[in-house]
């Protein structure tokens, strides 16, 4: 059974308190392909993953591990660079602590982002998708176990990504002159690549793309009071779409071919929030 954490998220968030006078509204989850927003980042501070309390460590390639506040032009910030997963082993107790420190640490507003494969006939490799909705699949909830004080037990889901984040998120994409598509998620354990009859099922449940992360974060943000807009770098085709095989490399490949855009996706949409903020 998925249990509170021993730690109480607002113990590291007055640990980043002390190390930065920035107190952004606006949180980044960055997974794979998204790491390079950093470049154009003014860095206020940095901390390792491992010297945060109740962090599960990073064993993925393409997630670098670390808390990164700064600035986005004129608007703060705080970047979650890279993230755990629960097919590495951790619970989703694990996997979302991050998400509850950042609610912690006064973050109202999240963006979260991930490498996803496509289902939709209309995506390309390189393509992006922002959420309109998910499918959970994954076998399990981050909020199931005895209840958290304070915090609802059982969280509305039917905005589970926020539209006025959504329109920030589409005005963003078109300044960056990248391929944003809208559609659903559906998320499973992982870490093995889904089967095409999986995948012919997935579409026609409405699914759109498909990964291995994400869904337990808006969840937890979700309890948290926190609005979401989320986003994907659709790195492959998934099964039986394309002509071959599956592999993590061609994953991290093409998140390297558009990272470049992937930056300035991330870099406009905080730049207009902070716009609407001030």
């Amino acid at each position: 059974m998925t249990q509170p954490r021993s730690i109480n998220p607002a113990k590291p968030a007055r640990e980043w308190a002390r190390l930065s006078r920035l107190r952004p509204t606006l949180g980044l989850v960055l997974g794979s392909g998204f790491q390079a927003a950093l470049a154009n980042l003014a860095v206020d501070a940095e901390i390792p993953y491992d010297h945060v309390p109740g962090f599960p460590p990073v064993g993925v390639g393409g997630h670098a591990g670390k808390v990164v506040l700064g600035h986005f032009g004129e608007t703060p910030v705080v970047a979650l660079s890279g993230r755990a997963h629960y097919y590495e082993g951790h619970s989703l107790a694990d996997v979302t602590f991050g998400i509850r420190v950042l609610a912690a640490f006064g973050v109202q507003d999240l963006l979260l982002t991930n490498a996803a494969g496509g289902l939709n006939r209309k995506f390309r490799p390189g393509d992006f998708m922002a959420f309109s909705d998910h499918i959970n699949f994954m076998g399990a909830n981050p909020l199931r176990g005895p209840a958290l004080p304070g915090l609802p037990r059982f969280v509305d889901l039917t905005r589970a990504y926020d539209p006025a984040l959504g329109k920030l998120l589409a005005r963003a994409g078109r300044a960056a002159r990248l391929r944003l598509h809208t559609g659903v998620y559906l998320a499973v354990s992982g870490p093995s690549y889904e089967t095409p009859a999986e995948i012919r099922a997935f579409a026609r449940l409405g699914a759109d793309a498909v990964g291995m992360s994400t869904v337990p974060e808006t969840i937890v943000a979700r309890q948290c009071g926190l609005r979401v807009a989320a986003v994907s770098c659709l790195t492959n085709l998934a099964a039986g779409r394309g002509g071959g095989t599956l592999s993590h490399a061609e994953v991290l490949e093409t998140a390297a071919r558009v990272q470049v855009q992937a930056g300035r996706l991330l870099e406009n949409f905080a730049i207009n929030y902070g716009k609407i903020r001030l």
